[in-house]
């Protein structure tokens, strides 16, 4: 009787233990927020390093600012990709972030875009004519996108002139379906959102020259809540990987 006793516990240890092994076994699960205009790359991105990490990974998408805000206000991400530098500091700052851990994954391109064929040409005629409906672009107080297009546009001379044809998307996802719907004749979007396999997929675009831009330097961090999680610093290691860098270039982004 006392060896059936030790043996019924015994198993019964194992079967308590059985979901934290296959847990073990299958890797950690990791919150990942990341900022809108990285969507289609990180999509690209996590299948790889889940195949080869063996980790999983939960993507959260929005605009930096609110994503920004979300953390602060205690939201359980564990790693944050960007569209800036300065959110990435101010957590650094915060020291809701581990000290360090900031670097640049991706520097970001903007583009004029059209969901029409041929209605963009290379000196912006519809653009400096007003000859459009709707002028999109993100929210620049919670986007940077949005502020580089303000830029653009003041560089141009073309603010005033179009600003009564703006509409403001929440992010640059947003932004983009304004466009893509026809809602908005014009967008200024990242070029990474219309890129497939190297080329701009459909419509017509102006590829904005980056001097007219303050340069759109995407930084990464770790949060605190994954101070000790390898599996967060597996994935920030990847960003950082040759293979990692190959697939973001294809879609129009730079590295450092």
């Amino acid at each position: 009787m006392h060896h059936r006793a030790l043996f019924r516990v015994s198993w019964l240890s194992v079967l308590l233990l059985f979901p934290m092994l296959v847990s073990s076994a299958r890797g950690d699960v990791l919150q990942v927020a990341v900022a809108s205009n990285f969507t289609a790359v990180m999509k690209g991105l996590v299948p790889h390093f889940e195949e080869h990490s063996g980790h999983r990974v939960k993507l959260s998408f929005g605009s930096s600012g609110k994503i920004y805000a979300q953390i602060r206000n205690g939201a359980p991400f564990q790693v944050f990709l960007s569209a800036d530098q300065d959110k990435p500091i101010a957590l650094e700052q915060a020291g809701l972030s581990v000290a360090g851990s900031r670097f640049t994954y991706a520097i970001g391109a903007l583009v004029l875009w059209s969901s029409h064929a041929d209605f963009i040409d290379p000196s912006l005629t519809r653009l400096r004519s007003g000859n459009f409906n709707k002028l999109a672009f993100a929210n620049p107080k919670v986007a940077p996108y949005g502020s580089a297009a303000l830029e653009v546009l003041q560089a141009l001379g073309l603010r005033d002139s179009t600003e009564r044809q703006w509409v403001q998307g929440e992010n640059i996802a947003q932004t983009y379906q304004f466009v893509a719907s026809g809602n908005a004749d014009l967008g200024f979007v990242a070029l990474s959102q219309v890129m497939d396999k190297g080329h701009i997929a459909q419509g017509s675009s102006w590829v904005v020259p980056t001097e007219l831009y303050s340069p759109i330097r995407q930084d990464a961090v770790l949060l605190q809540s994954a101070a000790n999680s390898k599996a967060a610093l597996s994935l920030l290691q990847y960003l950082r990987s040759e293979e990692a860098r190959t697939i973001i270039h294809q879609y129009g982004y730079q590295t450092e």
